[in-house]
């Protein structure tokens, strides 16, 4: 039936650490100038991506994948939601210090089919830009009493990042994204989370925002892991691949094209962000302009394609 690539509305979120980088920088017509989040490809119930082009126009992705299960290559009787959320991230100010569910905790506790394992390819960060990641705690009993004692600078641990850094963050860890950092973060499909710390800030209500503590300090990792991974990098002609990240959840790309290159979809579906510059992708007999904002899925049986240009993308699969 899909003979093209699926190409996806982004969904733009707003929040109160946002700001008006997602239109300066991709383009979005974005709600406000705290727009925090664009949920580029996604199947969430809280903000599912329209499909713009192809037979399915016009309809969510969830609906793609609830009645057209052939494109991800899903069996009939398989009744999940769609795994991943991929989502643009612009911090204009700190984000609240969070922590998320693994799927266990998520599907007794929460009735929800995912926890929430992610991770951040930073696309751009303001000078000595840092995010929080992890914490000092040894013990359960200490990270309980450094939360309840609001012991935030001795608890927490901090990362600096620079455009082109690759974070790993599984479910249990204690982390945040700083004010001037923008990221492209490939996740499970689940929109939990667990506030831990928020700056004592208020919202246009003059109300603080929730906390989570109690579930926070139930599914925190303690002590804290460090999560390295294993990358890759491997030369096709005019195309580098660097893997980031294999995992249970996903597996994350990074590519960087010079020139031309011919490659094969070889996975359920194939999701595909274009970060840096533009370039023509070609499919059989049909060709598309796709440039820095673009976002679309190759689906399953879609074997073979062409991109030639020059340009930087973040792949991810199942």
């Amino acid at each position: 039936m899909y003979n093209e690539p699926i190409f996806l509305k982004p969904v733009l979120q707003e929040r109160i650490w946002g700001g008006k980088k997602l239109r300066t920088e991709y383009g979005y017509d974005i709600p406000s100038e705290k727009t925090g989040e664009a949920w580029v490809i996604s199947a969430h119930p809280n903000g599912p991506s329209v499909i713009k082009n192809g037979p399915l126009a016009g309809k969510t992705l969830t609906e793609a994948w609830e009645q057209h299960g052939d494109l991800f290559n899903k069996a009939p009787d398989n009744k999940e939601e769609y795994p991943l959320l991929v989502k643009i991230l612009d911090a204009n100010d700190d984000l609240s210090v969070q922590v998320h569910p693994d799927d266990q905790f998520a599907r007794e506790v929460e009735g929800q089919p995912y926890g929430k394992t992610e991770c951040w390819y930073v696309l751009k960060t303001d000078p000595d830009a840092r995010l929080v990641l992890g914490h000092h705690a040894n013990s359960r009993e200490e990270l309980e009493k450094m939360m309840d004692d609001g012991k935030w600078d001795n608890l927490l641990q901090y990362k600096k990042v620079v455009a082109g850094d690759f974070v790993y963050v599984p479910s249990g860890t204690i982390h945040a994204i700083g004010k001037g950092i923008i990221i492209l973060e490939t996740q499970q499909s689940s929109d939990i989370t667990y506030r831990v710390y928020d700056y004592d800030r208020k919202d246009a209500a003059g109300q603080k925002r929730e906390l989570h503590l109690d579930r926070a300090k139930q599914v925190t990792t303690v002590p804290h892991k460090s999560a390295e991974t294993d990358q890759v990098e491997t030369v096709h002609g005019d195309l580098t691949i660097k893997r980031l990240v294999k995992e249970q959840y996903f597996t994350v790309y990074h590519w960087e094209l010079n020139g031309k290159t011919a490659q094969k979809q070889e996975h359920d579906f194939l999701q595909v962000s274009v970060i840096e510059g533009e370039a023509q992708l070609n499919v059989g007999e049909k060709s598309f302009h796709v440039e820095k904002g673009s976002h679309f899925i190759l689906p399953s049986g879609l074997q073979d394609f062409e991109l030639s240009g020059k340009a930087e993308f973040v792949a991810s699969h199942i």
